[in-house]
């Protein structure tokens, strides 16, 4: 049954130094460091590997992770993201190997309290991990793609008795135990500009998991140096603003020192769902947008959304500690996936 309680596999219980070491298991958490499973997932199904997803369904107290998080482990052992502070992947993955032998989902219990006595988190809180197969995998990594090209949110609903999954974001499936789970779609960060802090920023963000559209009047045919971007633009600011599509997993930023430049991106901004909307420049000039964005009809709310000037107050001064002040800013503000815990 899948609601079992399963231990850590047997050769996870002695202390650390007497385990038997995985060759593969990396020296250092860099399963960690993903935060997007759908291009790793994509390429494993490319290289034709099975898939399992464990998926944090339940919290109790403190843990380092939200609920919702997910760790994907494909039939070579090969891991990414996580669903604890470490504390027990390895035995996830371990567990997840045996769920890809046989099938059969597993619920996973750790912590204060659980029946795995040897393993205390080091948050003192107790965690659920749900861990199952994809035998779908490729209809499910299609249909996530599909959602993260359309810019739409994707939803699952996990039965936690079978590991079978649905799609869309249902009802209140009665008398079966579901976990709603949400991806969004990915943030975008759309700038305008072309100084030091526009490069920065344009260099930095792509790291945090933003697709980047880089707004550059008349500028250069080549994009910057050192970025990877989702779109870059040199047509006129009007042209380019004219065709740009914003949504509520979007922010926009500019950069520009121009007061009509900056002027035409904020109203694009205010005029759509983006969560957060930003100007660099002084406090003086803030003043003067905001009067020139009220002459063109939007109100009291709208012109509380602007952050000007942009950022977080973390004394920054320098090109990359502004582009940090923002990006700081972003995190705070950034719309996160939605999951229903068990």
């Amino acid at each position: 049954m899948a609601d079992k309680i399963t231990p850590f596999t047997e050769r996870f219980h002695a202390p650390e130094a007497e385990r038997p070491q995985r060759a593969d298991w990396p020296a250092w958490p860099t399963y960690g460091l993903v935060d997007d499973l759908l291009p790793v997932m994509r390429a494993w199904r490319a290289q034709g590997r099975r898939i399992a997803v464990a998926t944090l369904v339940h919290v109790n107290g403190s843990s380092p992770r939200p609920v919702g998080s997910e760790m994907a482990i494909n039939d070579r052992g090969e891991v990414a993201g996580y669903v604890s502070g470490g504390c027990v992947e390895a035995a996830v993955a371990a567990q997840a190997l045996e769920v890809l032998e046989t099938g059969t989902p597993v619920t996973l219990d750790y912590g204060a309290g659980s029946p795995v006595l040897d393993v205390q988190l080091t948050c003192g809180g107790r965690i659920g991990i749900f861990v199952r197969a994809l035998p779908d995998a490729d209809d499910y990594v299609a249909r996530w793609n599909d959602a993260r090209i359309r810019r739409r949110a994707f939803d699952v609903r996990i039965d936690l008795s079978d590991g079978s999954h649905g799609y869309g974001p249902g009802g209140d499936d009665p008398g079966r135990r579901v976990f709603h789970q949400r991806y969004l779609p990915s943030p975008r960060l759309v700038i305008a500009g072309g100084d030091p802090v526009t490069l920065a920023l344009a260099q930095l963000a792509p790291t945090f998991g933003y697709d980047v559209v880089l707004l550059r009047p008349y500028g250069p045919a080549a994009p910057p140096p050192g970025t990877t971007l989702a779109h870059y633009d040199t047509r006129p600011l009007a042209r380019a603003l004219e065709s740009l599509e914003l949504d509520a997993s979007s922010a926009v930023y500019t950069l520009t020192h121009d007061i009509d430049d900056d002027h035409a991106m904020l109203a694009k901004a205010l005029a759509s769902p983006a969560f957060s909307v930003g100007a660099l420049g002084s406090r003086t000039k803030a003043a003067e947008r905001v009067q020139r964005l009220r002459d063109d009809g939007f109100d009291d709310h709208d012109l509380a959304r602007p952050h000007t000037p942009a950022g977080l107050s973390i004394n920054a001064r320098e090109p990359r500690e502004i582009a940090l002040s923002v990006l700081a800013e972003l995190v705070a503000l950034r719309p996160r996936e939605r999951a229903t815990q068990a």
